[in-house]
């Protein structure tokens, strides 16, 4: 049997040489560069499918308004009217959860008309770019 091997006290234990440092930092930055678009593309995906959830979440609680008053909220009501009774007869809400109006993922209100030009009423978002139209993240999210 060999006996064990020990260090000698002079022997000095080395790290990572600065060319390996390189290498590595290389290797991330690839990374980054094929992963980061990829990343960034979902997130914008996912801000627009929250808008469609909020919506479709603002959608039934105008339906509620208008199976307890007998209309939707006009224009001049707006959103607000589910969540304030303004004088409204037969107004049995809040109609959310929350006694506040969410705002959509780019941190703006919703737009409401009613009538709408595309049914008894519109309700949408302009989308990341904050104007009409537009496509991918900027298209805009709409109730119709």
């Amino acid at each position: 049997m060999r006996a064990k091997e020990t260090k000698r006290p002079t022997e000095v234990e080395r790290g990572f040489s600065l060319i390996e440092l390189i290498v590595v930092l290389v290797i991330l930055g690839l990374l980054a560069t094929v992963v980061g678009p990829r990343v960034m593309d979902r997130l914008g995906k996912g801000k627009s499918e929250i808008a469609k959830l909020q919506v479709d979440q603002l959608e039934g609680a105008l339906g509620l308004f208008r199976f307890d008053v007998g209309r939707y909220p006009t224009t001049n009501e707006g959103l607000q009217g589910l969540i304030d009774t303004a004088g409204v007869q037969n107004w049995s809400g809040p109609y959310l959860d929350k006694r506040t109006l969410p705002k959509d993922p780019w941190g703006r209100e919703y737009q409401y008309r009613a009538p709408g030009q595309n049914g008894d009423f519109d309700l949408w978002s302009w989308g990341a770019d904050g104007t009409q139209g537009g496509e991918d993240d900027n298209a805009d999210v709409t109730s119709w």
